[in-house]
Order: C-alpha cells, then sequence, then structure tokens
C-alpha cells in the first residue's frame, strides 16, 4: 500500500510503504478555503453518524468553523469535521416556461 489514511476517534494514523506514521491531528489534513467561499462540509453529530453543511465559509479558527448555509449558521467543532471542500455556486434557477 502506498499511502493510506486510518481514522482512529479524533486522531488519524498515515500509512505509508507498510509502516504506520506519528498520529496526526485531522485538522492538519482538512484544508478550508478563505472565508467568503461555498463550501461543503461533512462532520460527525453525537450519535456518530456524519451530516454535511453547505454554504458560504463565514470563519474558520482552531476550534470551530461557521458555515452560513439553508439551515443558517452552523457553527461546527473543528475536531468533528472528516472532509471538507469548495464547491461550485449554486446554479440559478430557470424560469418556469408556461406551457
Amino acid at each position: 500500500m502506498v499511502g493510506a489514511i486510518v481514522r482512529e476517534g479524533a486522531a488519524e494514523r498515515f500509512w505509508e510503504d507498510g509502516v504506520m506514521s506519528e498520529e496526526r491531528d485531522r485538522r492538519d489534513l482538512i484544508r478550508l478555503p478563505a472565508p467568503g467561499a461555498r463550501v461543503v462540509v461533512r462532520y460527525l453529530i453525537p450519535s456518530g453518524e456524519a451530516t454535511d453543511a453547505l454554504g458560504e465559509l463565514v470563519s474558520v479558527d482552531d476550534d470551530t468553523v461557521v458555515v452560513d448555509g439553508v439551515r443558517g449558521l452552523e457553527r461546527i467543532p473543528a475536531g468533528s469535521i472528516v472532509a471538507a471542500k469548495e464547491v461550485p455556486p449554486r446554479a440559478e434557477r430557470r424560469p418556469h416556461r408556461p406551457e
């Protein structure tokens, strides 16, 4: 195996050429764009299930990521984030054509 990330609770280990490296904090592996970008952030909720926040990235600090989405402002604990990426702007709605 050339390289793989193995999730173990809040920390992750990286396998490279059959040798496991030191633990890495998940935040070191996830890169977020600058505030103002449209993003999708997948994170774990207390039940252990994953959910997504889709919207404008408002702010990022060591503890919290804030996304302004359809459900309003979502304050996401940084340690619960599983994945995140920038996404294209929302498609504009097409006008309804009368029949």
